[in-house]
């Protein structure tokens, strides 16, 4: 039996603009099967990571290999659409009469405000996908008029579109309602445990954010791994403080987590 690829592997990730050290000596493996969560604090470098996940900012030193293919040995535009990216930001670029079959279908082009017709066979794909991230009914409603769960979900809906292995959410709950914020992390949780699903990728800066199905957290600080691995092993009072840099306590109701805070130390713990 073939083995079975290594979804993503970063190796000794390190940039720098400017003289400031943004990242440094990040190394991180995904393996199938697995979905994670990065947490870290304002400026530990979570963005940055991004970007250069996305191919949209250049590392200084060491590899990025996606499928087993290397950013730089193969052409990046072709190894970024297998990573699909949803975030609030994407939420402000929207056409306010765009319907939302229209924005899923513009997936396939990673294009803001697409104008194009539709085939037959790409608009049976957006109406599938709209079921599956359970907003079938809302096809042919105009953007301006969803709530701001339904424009997350359909954002998904929009990365989907182009098949991606990898699906990165950067805190795609800003803006979200406590009530709206639970429906769609509860959405989150059904569409990872679906068959087929991608990798998913959570970005957030809260531990109440992370539902059971991801399986690995990443935490970063100062543009460096802090730890990473199983989600249970890593997510302790300790380096959580450390990523913080205050006194957290964590408490676990269930299969969920919740902090709280206790005192801000003079120094990281």
């Amino acid at each position: 039996m073939a083995q079975t690829k290594t979804i993503l592997e970063i190796s000794n990730l390190r940039v720098e603009r400017g003289g400031t050290v943004i990242l440094n000596d990040v190394n991180w493996r995904v393996e199938p099967g697995q979905h994670w969560v990065i947490l870290g604090a304002n400026g530990s470098g979570k963005t940055s990571l991004l970007s250069a996940l996305t191919g949209y900012l250049t590392p200084t030193a060491g590899e990025i290999r996606l499928l087993g293919r290397n950013y730089g040995r193969f052409d990046w535009r072709e190894l970024r659409k297998q990573i699909g990216l949803v975030s609030s930001a994407l939420r402000q670029l929207m056409h306010d009469d765009e319907p939302a079959l229209q924005t899923v279908a513009s997936g396939k082009w990673a294009m803001i405000d697409f104008r194009g017709r539709l085939s037959r066979a790409e608009a049976i794909r957006a109406r599938n996908l709209l079921r599956q991230i359970e907003c079938a009914s809302l096809a042919e409603r105009p953007w301006r008029v969803l709530s701001q769960g339904e424009r997350q979900r359909v954002l998904i809906g929009r990365a989907l579109m182009a098949q991606p292995r990898v699906l990165i959410l950067d805190e795609p709950c800003a803006g979200l309602d406590p009530a709206a914020r639970e429906h769609f992390l509860q959405f989150l949780d059904r569409l990872g445990r679906r068959p087929a699903a991608p990798t998913l990728v959570l970005v957030t800066h809260h531990v109440e954010e992370i539902m059971p199905v991801f399986t690995h957290a990443l935490l970063l600080q100062n543009g460096r791994v802090l730890a990473a691995g199983e989600k249970n092993k890593i997510l302790t009072p300790r380096r959580l403080s450390a990523a913080f840099s205050a006194r957290l306590r964590l408490r676990c109701r269930g299969n969920r987590f919740a902090l709280d805070i206790l005192s801000k130390p003079n120094a990281v713990i």
